[in-house]
């Protein structure tokens, strides 16, 4: 958890970070970003329909095995009901796979639909009860049809993007975006068909038509109804998150990055689906768990961030949270506040600007255990952890936390979540975001009291970059268990405080 903040740099790194503020985002002018079309629905995979009918319709044949049971339509019910909730689900934002990929998964369901179906029978009418002949049979005949059909199903996708590849840009390097698009075009059946290369640095290429202006991709986009960006990564750069401004070539100016993250913003926007893919991960190493490729390169779907993780499950967890921690322990709240005022003066409550969510500012509670300077001081110095100036009580607030518990507050009224990166001042964001490739990107969810990051010791005077890539790693693989994970750690830790 971040402090009040006056110390030169974290994890002892001396660095000059400037004095004057730097917006958080790109601003969304005429030089930041080019006019996109907009409108466009956005992108999607191929409708679920033809499988969902599929799974649901493979059901039917193997029913035949229970002819002579008692009840045999709601038995074949129920088994249709089952297969389709316990159908294989495409992970969001992959590409199609084949009716191979599915066997494993899909045969497993259906075994596990049988072997339900079959205590069901053997509970309700034991003289019916379902032989081991007739189970197997029927676990054959239903994989069988399903694996059929998700084959036919594929197959004609796989046909139809041969047959009509969408149109994609692909951003990055010249020499590596040609290289990809290039090894594109080689291998039609990935669906994908580039038409332009996009890049800062035009000389020396050759093959694509190469845009370096936003005027020049404007006009690609709406000629070639361009539906896919590809992002480009010339090197390993595994903690780089999925999001709509994804990480840029690390070698560029920070203007020129910030024009880049702009335009690729503009572009997802505008309905595109982007893509990072890595040209320069070696053959040997594994993908990302979380992705897919094309034409053989690792790569993964950029969500814009309203289809972020959390959602309605991570706010509900919350506000009922929050709002029962702030009931529970008022009467700690008061105490803490009513000894603060006793042993440092007026002014118990400290709000400083911090920035949440999709780089918006929200003012952050928490009680005051340092009094800075001015405001200067506050919003641009880092850590007040080893100040023995400070008064016995607010040493003990730090060291156990409790200062930070005023952000309950927050949380119940949507500042923040529980979970979640920690916010830092709009000062140290611009900074950190130019220094640290997929810092900026942490923004894509909301800032949280505790997090990945700080479970792992990344409080206080640690790596800017580990947190970076702890905070990515979470919301890439967020889920509503995991934060009642991170939130039980979080409590264990407590026993054993370190200070913020």
């Amino acid at each position: 958890m971040t402090a009040e903040s006056t110390v030169p740099s974290p994890a002892g790194q001396s660095r000059d970070l400037g004095s004057s503020p730097v917006a958080v985002l790109p601003q969304r002018d005429g030089t930041g970003s080019p006019r996109l079309p907009s409108g466009r629905p956005a992108p999607r995979p191929g409708s679920p329909l033809p499988l969902l009918v599929v799974d649901g319709t493979a059901a039917v044949p193997g029913t035949l095995v229970l002819t002579g049971a008692p009840h045999q339509p709601l038995l074949t019910g129920v088994l249709v009901a089952a297969s389709l909730l316990l159908r294989p689900r495409p992970r969001p934002g992959r590409r199609p796979s084949g009716a191979l990929d599915d066997l494993p998964a899909l045969c497993g369901r259906i075994t596990v639909v049988w072997l339900v179906l079959a205590a069901l029978v053997a509970a309700y009418a034991p003289a019916h009860a379902l032989s081991a002949r007739t189970l197997v049979a029927g676990v054959l005949l239903h994989s069988v049809t399903g694996c059929a059909g998700r084959a036919a199903v594929h197959r004609r996708h796989r046909t139809a993007l041969r047959n009509h590849p969408r149109a994609a840009l692909v951003v990055g390097p010249a020499a590596t975006a040609q290289r990809v698009a290039s090894a594109l075009l080689r291998h039609p059946r990935c669906g994908v068909h580039p038409v332009g290369i996009v890049t800062g640095d035009p000389g020396g290429t050759a093959g694509l038509p190469v845009l370096s202006t936003g005027e020049e991709v404007r006009r690609a986009v709406v000629q070639n109804g361009v539906r896919d960006v590809l992002v480009v990564n010339a090197s390993v750069l595994p903690s780089v998150p999925p999001a709509p401004e994804p990480s840029v070539d690390p070698s560029l100016e920070p203007s020129v990055r910030s024009q880049q993250a702009a335009l690729l913003r503009a572009l997802a926007e505008s309905g595109c689906a982007v893509w990072e893919l890595d040209a320069g991960t070696p053959a040997h190493a594994p993908a990302h768990p979380a992705g897919d490729r094309i034409a053989a390169f690792p790569c993964r779907r950029l969500e814009p961030a309203a289809r972020r993780p959390g959602g309605a499950g991570k706010r509900v967890l919350d506000v009922t949270v929050s709002g029962l921690l702030l009931l529970l322990l008022s009467p700690l709240l008061l105490a803490c506040a009513a000894v603060l005022r006793v042993v440092g003066g007026p002014g118990v409550l400290f709000r400083q600007e911090r920035v949440g969510q999709g780089g918006r500012p929200f003012t952050l509670l928490k009680f005051r255990t340092h009094r800075p300077a001015d405001e200067h001081e506050s919003a641009t110095r880092w850590s007040v952890a080893d100040e023995h100036r400070m008064p016995w009580f607010c040493r003990f607030l730090r060291r156990t936390s409790l200062d930070e518990l005023l952000q309950l507050w927050n949380v119940f009224r949507g500042d923040m979540s529980l979970v979640g990166p920690r916010p830092e001042r709009p000062y140290f964001v611009a900074r950190f975001s130019q220094a640290y490739p997929g810092y900026a990107a942490r923004h894509r969810m909301p800032a949280g009291i505790t997090g990945l990051a700080q479970i792992n010791g990344l409080r206080g005077d640690t790596s800017i970059e580990d947190r970076a890539r702890f905070d990515n790693a979470y919301i890439d693989d967020w889920s509503l268990w995991r934060d009642v994970c991170i939130l039980l750690r979080t409590a264990a830790a407590l026993v054993r405080p370190t200070g913020s």
